[in-house]
Protein backbone atom coordinates (compact mmCIF):
# COMPACT_ATOMS: atom_id res chain seq x y z
CA UNK A 1 0.00 0.00 0.00
CA UNK A 2 1.41 3.38 -0.92
CA UNK A 3 2.32 5.97 1.69
CA UNK A 4 -0.27 8.52 0.52
CA UNK A 5 -3.14 6.04 0.91
CA UNK A 6 -1.82 5.00 4.31
CA UNK A 7 -1.88 8.66 5.42
CA UNK A 8 -5.48 9.08 4.22
CA UNK A 9 -6.51 5.91 6.07
CA UNK A 10 -4.79 7.11 9.25
CA UNK A 11 -6.56 10.49 8.94
CA UNK A 12 -9.95 8.75 8.64
CA UNK A 13 -9.11 6.52 11.61
CA UNK A 14 -8.01 9.47 13.74
CA UNK A 15 -11.60 10.72 13.77
CA UNK A 16 -13.92 7.90 12.67
CA UNK A 17 -17.46 9.01 11.99
CA UNK A 18 -20.61 7.16 13.01
CA UNK A 19 -18.90 4.30 14.79
CA UNK A 20 -21.05 2.31 17.19
CA UNK A 21 -24.38 0.63 17.56
CA UNK A 22 -27.49 2.68 16.78
CA UNK A 23 -30.58 2.10 18.89
CA UNK A 24 -33.86 2.46 17.05
CA UNK A 25 -32.40 1.76 13.62
CA UNK A 26 -34.84 1.04 10.84
CA UNK A 27 -32.56 -1.51 9.22
CA UNK A 28 -29.44 -3.47 10.10
CA UNK A 29 -27.08 -5.29 7.75
CA UNK A 30 -24.31 -7.67 8.75
CA UNK A 31 -21.67 -9.32 6.60
CA UNK A 32 -18.55 -11.28 7.30
CA UNK A 33 -15.60 -12.53 5.32
CA UNK A 34 -14.46 -15.95 6.51
CA UNK A 35 -11.27 -15.69 4.44
CA UNK A 36 -9.87 -12.82 6.47
CA UNK A 37 -12.00 -12.95 9.63
CA UNK A 38 -13.58 -9.52 9.15
CA UNK A 39 -17.14 -8.63 10.10
CA UNK A 40 -19.06 -5.42 9.61
CA UNK A 41 -22.50 -4.41 10.86
CA UNK A 42 -24.28 -1.33 9.54
CA UNK A 43 -27.30 0.40 11.10
CA UNK A 44 -29.50 2.73 9.03
CA UNK A 45 -32.16 5.21 10.18
CA UNK A 46 -34.47 6.84 7.63
CA UNK A 47 -36.40 10.11 7.65
CA UNK A 48 -39.01 11.70 5.43
CA UNK A 49 -37.59 14.54 3.36
CA UNK A 50 -40.27 16.28 1.28
CA UNK A 51 -42.07 13.02 0.60
CA UNK A 52 -38.89 11.04 -0.02
CA UNK A 53 -37.62 8.37 2.35
CA UNK A 54 -33.92 9.18 2.74
CA UNK A 55 -31.14 7.95 4.99
CA UNK A 56 -30.96 10.21 8.01
CA UNK A 57 -28.10 8.46 9.78
CA UNK A 58 -25.96 5.38 9.49
CA UNK A 59 -23.50 3.86 11.93
CA UNK A 60 -21.26 0.82 11.94
CA UNK A 61 -19.22 -1.60 13.99
CA UNK A 62 -16.31 -3.40 12.42
CA UNK A 63 -14.07 -6.26 13.36
CA UNK A 64 -11.60 -5.84 10.59
CA UNK A 65 -8.65 -4.01 9.20
CA UNK A 66 -8.06 -0.27 9.33
CA UNK A 67 -9.08 0.12 5.70
CA UNK A 68 -12.52 -1.42 6.31
CA UNK A 69 -13.06 0.90 9.28
CA UNK A 70 -11.97 3.95 7.25
CA UNK A 71 -14.20 3.02 4.30
CA UNK A 72 -17.19 2.37 6.60
CA UNK A 73 -16.67 5.74 8.30
CA UNK A 74 -16.58 7.56 4.97
CA UNK A 75 -19.46 5.56 3.49
CA UNK A 76 -21.81 6.32 6.41
CA UNK A 77 -21.29 10.01 5.69
CA UNK A 78 -21.62 9.54 1.93
CA UNK A 79 -25.02 7.81 2.06
CA UNK A 80 -26.64 10.40 4.33
CA UNK A 81 -29.51 12.15 2.51
CA UNK A 82 -29.73 9.48 -0.20
CA UNK A 83 -32.65 7.16 -0.81
CA UNK A 84 -32.01 3.44 -0.40
CA UNK A 85 -31.95 3.10 -4.19
CA UNK A 86 -29.39 5.91 -4.56
CA UNK A 87 -27.18 4.40 -1.86
CA UNK A 88 -27.42 0.95 -3.43
CA UNK A 89 -26.39 2.43 -6.80
CA UNK A 90 -23.02 3.50 -5.37
CA UNK A 91 -20.14 1.44 -6.65
CA UNK A 92 -17.57 -0.16 -4.37
CA UNK A 93 -14.90 2.38 -5.31
CA UNK A 94 -17.30 5.28 -4.64
CA UNK A 95 -17.84 4.08 -1.08
CA UNK A 96 -14.12 4.55 -0.41
CA UNK A 97 -14.72 8.26 -1.02
CA UNK A 98 -11.73 10.48 -0.38
CA UNK A 99 -9.46 7.50 0.26
CA UNK A 100 -9.29 7.25 -3.51
CA UNK A 101 -8.57 4.05 -5.43
CA UNK A 102 -7.70 1.12 -3.21
CA UNK A 103 -4.96 -1.34 -4.14
CA UNK A 104 -6.19 -4.80 -5.22
CA UNK A 105 -5.30 -6.31 -1.84
CA UNK A 106 -7.63 -3.82 -0.06
CA UNK A 107 -10.64 -3.80 -2.38
CA UNK A 108 -12.27 -6.51 -0.26
CA UNK A 109 -12.47 -3.93 2.57
CA UNK A 110 -14.74 -1.69 0.50
CA UNK A 111 -16.66 -4.76 -0.69
CA UNK A 112 -17.32 -5.65 2.95
CA UNK A 113 -18.87 -2.20 3.47
CA UNK A 114 -20.87 -2.54 0.25
CA UNK A 115 -22.13 -5.96 1.38
CA UNK A 116 -23.29 -4.58 4.74
CA UNK A 117 -25.03 -1.72 2.96
CA UNK A 118 -26.80 -4.13 0.62
CA UNK A 119 -27.70 -6.37 3.55
CA UNK A 120 -29.29 -3.42 5.36
CA UNK A 121 -31.06 -1.82 2.40
CA UNK A 122 -31.98 -4.77 0.19
CA UNK A 123 -31.78 -7.88 2.39
CA UNK A 124 -33.84 -9.96 -0.03
CA UNK A 125 -31.18 -9.48 -2.72
CA UNK A 126 -28.19 -10.47 -0.58
CA UNK A 127 -27.02 -14.02 -0.98
CA UNK A 128 -26.57 -15.52 2.47
CA UNK A 129 -23.80 -18.06 2.65
CA UNK A 130 -23.69 -20.32 5.69
CA UNK A 131 -20.56 -19.82 7.75
CA UNK A 132 -20.26 -23.45 8.79
CA UNK A 133 -22.23 -26.64 8.23
CA UNK A 134 -24.97 -27.21 10.81
CA UNK A 135 -23.29 -30.24 12.38
CA UNK A 136 -19.84 -28.70 12.48
CA UNK A 137 -18.29 -28.45 15.94
CA UNK A 138 -17.90 -25.03 17.45
CA UNK A 139 -14.59 -23.71 18.69
CA UNK A 140 -15.75 -24.43 22.24
CA UNK A 141 -16.59 -28.02 21.28
CA UNK A 142 -13.10 -28.55 19.95
CA UNK A 143 -11.64 -27.50 23.30
CA UNK A 144 -14.23 -29.27 25.48
CA UNK A 145 -14.23 -32.74 23.97
CA UNK A 146 -11.01 -34.68 24.38
CA UNK A 147 -9.70 -36.49 21.35
CA UNK A 148 -8.44 -40.05 21.55
CA UNK A 149 -4.70 -40.20 21.81
CA UNK A 150 -4.58 -36.51 22.64
CA UNK A 151 -2.89 -34.73 25.47
CA UNK A 152 -4.09 -35.45 28.99
CA UNK A 153 -4.28 -32.45 31.31
CA UNK A 154 -3.75 -32.88 35.02
CA UNK A 155 -4.65 -29.96 37.26
CA UNK A 156 -2.41 -29.38 40.27
CA UNK A 157 -3.56 -28.12 43.64
CA UNK A 158 -2.25 -24.71 44.69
Amino acid sequence: MNEDLQKRIQAALANPQNMGEMTGADSIGTVGNADCGEMLRLWVKFKNDNGRKVIDRASFQSFGCETAIAVASLATELIRGKTAEEALALKTEELAGELGPLPPMKIHCAQLVEGALRSALAPEKVEVKPVAPVNAPTLLDSFSKPKEGGVKLTFLDD
